[in-house]
């Protein structure tokens, strides 16, 4: 940052009323400094109660103009979870500069046991801004709110992944208490699974006792309704990606669905959760899906501990498999070659291992491919 622009900031920031929320299910501790002053104030609302933070901050802001004489901005934070972007939302319709903060990326006391308050984390969240605010870029990541249409259409890719996950569980829910009789093979996923439970025997040759055959048959109706609502989650998911190839055939979803290997799950995934976003690099690409390597060097002590697993798991663990997929349907693709060569003939661990360092190049190779257009080397596209 150059000198004027220093200035500038400082200047700026002079005239800004700092403020941070601790929002919960009942409370909002807001903890509020005035421009000028070093003096902290916190204040309790009802969770949700948007009136009364917009008269609260209306009645700082009037006394911050009249001790500086001329007009005072409003910059608040509050750290990204369970309430969502709504409020970011809302701040910014009232002319307010709102920031949403990843918590895990605050820096905190390293002591075994450090104090914990809404009072103490609302004061460290406000110095966390004022430093950000001053042009300090590391000290936090600030979490790019998406569009409302943007984290609409997400929801067909995590509402997917949530129906499958219960589908699994209640299966092997299903399968747990067959075993428990003695009874294997039995496949509740299949059409003929209902029938196909009168004529089950336990392994003492004793027909299921009928409270027992009455919980399965209600489990399998839940598993029906389960693979009943992911085909509609999956043809929602079709007409959307349909709608992108001809409204938008260069987008994110597009692309990736010309190359050979990629599915529409893969292509839906990340045309919708990763490649929204902006990234200014391909470092901030690999730790966004938690793939990017974490060194320790500390004077003679060099060594990898692995990659970060600080970004999203969901997408960590579809480039693994789509790192898995590409090696299948792109073998002549320098990535394949390039793993083949890493890999050998390895099994287990460092075979893991490689394909994990995969999954973190091909997410970069697919990032560059959608957003500058450089197809991956070697790659092949899909037959029109």
């Amino acid at each position: 940052m150059t000198t004027a622009a220093h200035e500038s900031t400082i200047r700026e920031q002079a005239s800004e009323l700092l403020a941070s929320f601790e929002l919960s299910q009942t409370s909002w501790i807001i903890t509020i400094r005035l421009p000028g002053s070093e003096r902290l104030s916190r204040h309790s609302l009802k969770a949700g109660d948007t009136a009364a933070l917009s008269a609260l901050l209306a009645r700082q802001r009037e006394r911050s103009e009249r001790t500086l004489g001329q007009a005072c901005g409003v910059v608040t934070i509050y750290e990204a979870g369970l309430d969502g972007f709504w409020l970011h939302r809302w701040l910014t319709a009232q002319g307010i500069d709102s920031h949403v903060v990843d918590a895990a990326s605050i820096a905190a006391p390293r002591r075994k046991r450090r104090p914990k308050s809404d009072g103490i984390d609302g004061e460290t969240l406000l110095r966390t801004l004022a430093a950000w605010r001053r042009g300090d870029p590391r000290v936090c990541s600030m979490v790019a709110p998406p569009s409302v249409a943007d984290e609409d259409r997400r929801r067909l890719v995590r509402e997917r992944a949530q129906l499958i996950s219960e589908r699994t569980a209640l299966t092997n829910r299903i399968n747990g208490l067959l075993l428990n009789q003695g009874i294997t093979g039995y496949q509740p996923g299949k059409r003929d699974a209902p029938a196909r439970l009168a004529s089950l025997r336990t392994g003492d040759g004793r027909p299921l006792a009928p409270h027992l055959t009455a919980e399965i048959g209600r489990m399998l109706e839940r598993l029906g309704l389960l693979r009943s609502q992911i085909r509609q989650v999956e043809a929602e998911r079709d007409a959307l990606q349909a709608e992108e190839q001809q409204s938008n055939p260069l987008g994110p979803i597009a692309m990736l669905l010309t190359l050979s290997g990629m599915g529409p799950e893969l292509s839906a995934m990340l045309g919708l959760e990763c490649f929204t976003h902006r990234f200014p690099g391909q470092r901030q690409v690999g730790a966004f899906a938690g793939l990017a390597p974490t060194p320790w060097r500390s004077g003679s002590v060099q060594h990898e501990q692995g990659i970060g697993k600080a970004g999203r798991p969901r997408l960590r663990a579809m480039m693994i498999e789509a790192a898995w997929l590409w090696l299948r349907y792109q073998p002549d693709s320098a990535l394949s070659r390039w793993f083949r060569a890493k890999a050998g003939e390895a099994r287990g661990r460092a075979r893991r291992v490689a394909v994990v360092a995969l999954a973190r190049k091909l997410l970069v190779a697919l990032w560059r491919y959608v957003t500058q257009g450089v197809l991956p080397e070697g790659a092949r596209l899909k037959a029109a």
